[in-house]
């Protein structure tokens, strides 16, 4: 399995060379799936979801497809997803988007499609990656009120460690360093913590740090 899970996606050309490195061949022969559930109940302004769409045009991809897998039966996304060779999972709220990968069947499929085709993850979607996605920590660190449909705290497994990203942004002012330390102690994974400009490689179970920014890595001893 071929995973990039970021912070804030494509940010930067060391993400993008890993990416290239996991896809095995050049943009230009390559279909992306972009699928936004997760942002469906983030309100207010959504220039980073056009930025996330923006970089992918720029990278010059053979195809970049929009795959609501909330707003469509599972006959219209099934065929467009596996039409693309990147599945590319946007930011937004993490339980409503784990919600509809349920809801869907799509969590179901993804092990088998992910034997020939690469996750990228943005923010929530590479924290559903993970064996758990955790209400009480997550609410603490970004949002007050868990918008949407959630149901359970049960996530991918596709991972064996929590990823945390949004390091030290503005926007996010409870992701700081010393309240992370105090949350690693709640639980027995190991977490990262990315900033903007970072992400995970991960080709099986070998873990990578790619980017070009900063990071901090708690419970890596477990």
């Amino acid at each position: 399995m071929k995973l990039l899970l970021t912070s804030n996606g494509l940010a930067n050309e060391t993400i993008v060379k890993a990416l290239h490195e996991l896809i095995g061949r050049s943009f230009n022969k390559t279909k992306l799936a972009f699928i936004p559930t997760a942002a469906n109940v983030e309100e207010g302004d959504k220039l980073w979801l056009i930025d996330d769409l923006t970089r992918c045009k720029n990278l010059g991809f053979a195809m970049v497809d929009i795959v609501d897998i909330s707003a469509l039966p599972k006959n219209f996304w099934q065929p467009r997803i596996e039409e693309a060779d990147v599945l590319l999972f946007g930011g937004g709220n993490v339980f409503h988007l784990m919600y509809w990968l349920n809801k869907s069947s799509l969590s179901k499929l993804l092990p088998n499609l992910l034997e020939e085709r690469v996750y990228i993850g943005i923010s929530a979607g590479s924290m559903v990656c993970s064996k758990r996605i955790l209400l009480s920590q997550s609410k603490r660190l970004y949002y007050e009120d868990i918008k949407g449909k959630h149901k359970g705290q049960r996530g991918l497994g596709f991972v064996n460690f929590q990823i945390r990203p949004h390091l030290n942004n503005q926007y996010f002012p409870k992701v700081r360093a010393e309240n992370l330390k105090k949350l690693a102690k709640e639980i027995p994974e190991p977490i990262y913590a990315l900033d903007d400009g970072m992400a995970l490689k991960v080709v099986d179970e070998r873990v990578e740090v790619v980017g070009e920014g900063e990071y901090l890595l708690f419970n890596s001893n477990i």
